[in-house]
């Protein structure tokens, strides 16, 4: 088995910032070659994979001590320019950027906001349960799945038959066998739900709930241990999702991913089919059948 450290935790039980901070930086150096950044290769053996310190400080134009220092997760005092120096010379996308800058130079949040119950707000739950034809529902903090419409239930599962706890994309992706089966490309799926915890934990490292939900994960999936120690990070953003239903088949469709405008932790998430085709008229067949297609096509997700 491939044993991948699990993220270090704060006594308070939140996310390590400063190893954090740490194990990002130094994974970002080591994934760039002196010849992607236009420096010469000296020789062909390096002792360390990618840049080195030296070579990053050279192209953030910052001394190689205050570099050592940030990558040793002392970001304190850090400026934002010297930052976007550094996310420069890293050749960071904008995620990774703002992940670094969440790391680094971290919003102060209270306790009790972190242990909060998310709620959405009653006029979203009607504006969900008015979309009759398009799957859609809102998910929060951790990836918890806060709310859902009946065509979101027929397609990915009666969520409203798990245990609250379990109502979190990272716990079905990777403990749940069946959505293994409903993802055909489930490790990019994977990758993804990983990426966007990720974001999660740099913009709230002292969330003891997330800590709890990456120990435990960390534990039970080697394949989300993998996926953790690669430090990579994603917004929700569009795309296409394969899937395989149980009951209609394979289904194409498209997502988008709406962030609201007035609770930035949720997120809207709708998908669709291409007018005409096979999935539109898979999804016209769910939509029919009802709650019997929600019951049926969600059998194998109950526990």
């Amino acid at each position: 088995m491939n044993e991948q450290p699990a993220s270090r935790q704060e006594p308070g039980g939140g996310l390590d910032r400063r190893a954090e901070l740490s194990e990002f930086l130094r994974t970002r150096r080591a994934r760039l070659k002196p010849e992607d950044v236009g420096l010469p290769e000296y020789g062909r053996h390096r002792r360390v994979p990618g840049l080195r310190r030296e070579e990053l400080a050279q192209l953030a134009g910052v001394s190689v001590a205050y570099y050592t220092r940030l990558e040793q997760g002392n970001g304190r005092n850090v400026s934002a320019e010297v930052l976007d120096s550094i996310a420069r010379a890293l050749r960071l996308s904008n995620a990774e950027h703002a992940h670094l800058t969440h790391l680094a130079k971290p919003k102060q949040h209270k306790k009790k906001q972190a242990a909060r119950q998310e709620q959405v707000r009653p006029a979203l739950r009607q504006l969900l349960d008015s979309i009759e034809t398009v799957p859609a529902y809102i998910t929060g903090r951790r990836s918890d799945i806060l709310a859902w419409n009946r065509m979101a239930a027929a397609v990915f599962g009666d969520w409203a038959e798990l245990p609250p706890q379990d109502r979190n994309w990272a716990r079905l992706v990777f403990l749940r066998p069946e959505y293994r089966e409903l993802f055909i490309e489930w490790d990019q799926k994977a990758y993804d739900i990983v990426s966007f915890l990720r974001m999660d934990a740099g913009c709230h490292p002292d969330d003891p709930q997330l800590s709890a939900l990456v120990g435990e994960l960390s534990v039970k999936s080697e394949e989300f241990r993998r996926l953790w120690a690669t430090h990579d990070v994603k917004e929700k953003t569009y795309g296409v999702k394969p899937l395989r239903h149980p009951l209609v088949g394979e289904l194409t469709l498209s997502f988008e991913s709406f962030r609201l405008a007035d609770e930035s932790e949720q997120v809207l998430i709708t998908y669709h089919a291409e007018p005409g085709s096979p999935s539109a008229d898979a999804l016209r067949l769910l939509a029919s059948w009802g709650t019997d297609a929600t019951r049926a096509g969600t059998g194998a997700a109950h526990p």
